[in-house]
C-alpha cells in the first residue's frame, strides 16, 4: 500500500536555505517549496545565514540581497569569493533591488542564478529550482 497521501508531492530530497528577511515573502516561499517537495528552512539574519550556509547541508541557497547584519553581497563574497570554502551548493540571488548592469553582472558571475522577486511567483520559483541540475 502507498503511504503517500493523495494530492501530495513526494519529497525530492533537496534541502533549500531561504535567506529572506521579509516575513510575507519568506512564508510564501516556504509554503511553495514544501509543497514542491523541498526541505526548506528560512533564516532572516545575515550572520546566522552565513553560518548555516557554511555547514554545506543545503543543495540550494536562495539569497536575498538586503538582509540585516550582513548583506547578501557580503554573504555571496564569503561563499564564492577567492578565499571562499568550496561548496557544491547552488546559490540563487533573489532581490527587488534595482542594480546597474555592471553590479548585476558581477553578482551573476558568482551566483548560479538571479531572480527579481517581483517578476516571479512562488510556484514559478519552485519550477525554476526544479530545473537546476
Amino acid at each position: 500500500m502507498d503511504a503517500t497521501p493523495p494530492n501530495s508531492k513526494p519529497q525530492n530530497g533537496k534541502k533549500v536555505l531561504c535567506i529572506e528577511d521579509e516575513h510575507f515573502i519568506s512564508e510564501l516561499y516556504l509554503r511553495a517549496l514544501r509543497k514542491g517537495g523541498y526541505d526548506a528552512k528560512v533564516v532572516i539574519d545575515g550572520h546566522e545565514a552565513l553560518s548555516e550556509a557554511l555547514t554545506g547541508a543545503y543543495d540550494i541557497i536562495l539569497l536575498d540581497i538586503m538582509i540585516p547584519s550582513l548583506t547578501g553581497f557580503e554573504i555571496l563574497q564569503k561563499l564564492r569569493g577567492p578565499d571562499a570554502v568550496q561548496l557544491k551548493t547552488k546559490i540563487i540571488v533573489t532581490t527587488n533591488l534595482e542594480q546597474s548592469e555592471e553590479n548585476r553582472a558581477a553578482v551573476e558571475k558568482q551566483a548560479d542564478g538571479y531572480i527579481v522577486k517581483a517578476e516571479i511567483t512562488p510556484n514559478q520559483l519552485v519550477q525554476f529550482l526544479d530545473q537546476l541540475a
